[in-house]
């Protein structure tokens, strides 16, 4: 398996995995604190608190300050040893690693079980977090940052007609199989929502599933909007990842010229950068939004 091919397959389990959410005590502000979700590990920096950081995920990559930091596993293969080792005070899990968290709390280590679902779930796990570890004015900061520029994305988009879009967060490089799309929560749906798309997969209530190519075909979008995160992507292997789906030449996306492939890991990790992945969308969908006035009156 390559390293692509892992990196896929743990978002797309973080995506589909249910969590459960929890509660920690309220103790002392947190001095040394174990991240192994990319989402939580970049708010920690982002409210200013990556010198309390002392470990950090296998999947973690922004902010580059990250890399210092010894790498403790992930969803499915947290290093407890490695963990109890770096003696936390605070370890951020998902909420699906109720066996991690069980023997964290026998250790008398808090533990703050992640769980994600819509926009508003982020901002909420955002402002959670802050107060968790005593910084509740630099939550405060951060979400007042993100909604603004949520509001901006939406009053640009507000007025223009709203194309049907198939949002991929997954595939087979190089082939139309093993394709995962947004369905109609979470995320990923609000973000093309609030970027001024219409998901055609919004009568799934699920946040992820797995699409084939009839589907595709059925569901006849005006544009796809694949995410990708491979970090190695050059200029040719994009366009090539774009061209695969030539292959579907009766869907009006493909037939329109309408495939965008935006690369980047904040577009599948509901973090910081959740606003600026939902700028980015949305200027792949209206990019007429986004021109200067002066270009908009020629």
């Amino acid at each position: 398996m390559t390293n692509r091919t892992k990196r896929q397959k743990h978002a797309i389990l973080a995506l589909t995995f249910l969590t459960a959410p929890g509660l920690v005590s309220a103790q002392e502000q947190p001095q040394r604190i174990v991240s192994i979700v990319p989402a939580l590990t970049e708010t920690l920096f982002a409210m200013g608190a990556g010198d309390q950081v002392v470990g950090v995920g296998s999947f973690d990559t922004h902010p580059p300050d990250i890399t210092t930091r010894p790498r403790v596993g992930g969803l499915l293969d947290p290093d407890m040893e490695q963990i109890f080792a770096l003696r936390p005070d605070l370890v951020l899990l998902y909420g699906s690693q109720q066996n991690q968290a069980e023997q964290l709390a026998r250790a008398g280590i808090q533990v703050l079980p992640y769980t994600h679902g819509g926009i508003d779930d982020t901002l909420s796990v955002i402002s959670h977090l802050g107060m968790q570890i005593k910084r509740p004015n630099d939550a405060k900061r951060l979400i007042h940052s993100m909604q603004a520029e949520l509001e901006n994305v939406r009053a640009r988009v507000a007025q223009r007609e709203r194309p049907s879009v198939l949002l991929v967060f997954g595939r087979e490089p190089g082939a139309l199989r093993n394709i995962y799309a947004s369905g109609g929560t979470g995320f990923l749906h609000d973000m093309l929502e609030a970027a001024g798309g219409r998901n055609v997969l919004a009568h799934i209530a699920r946040e992820s599933l797995q699409i084939t190519s009839e589907a595709i075909l059925a569901s006849a979008p005006d544009v796809v909007i694949e995410l990708t995160y491979d970090d190695r992507m050059t200029q040719e292997t994009r366009a090539a990842e774009v061209a695969v789906w030539n292959r579907l030449p009766a869907v009006p996306a493909v037939r329109n010229q309408q495939v965008h492939l935006l690369l980047g890991n904040h577009f599948v990790q509901p973090g910081p950068r959740l606003a600026e992945a939902t700028t980015a969308i949305a200027r792949a969908l209206h990019p007429e939004a986004f021109l200067p006035l002066l270009e908009l009156a020629r």
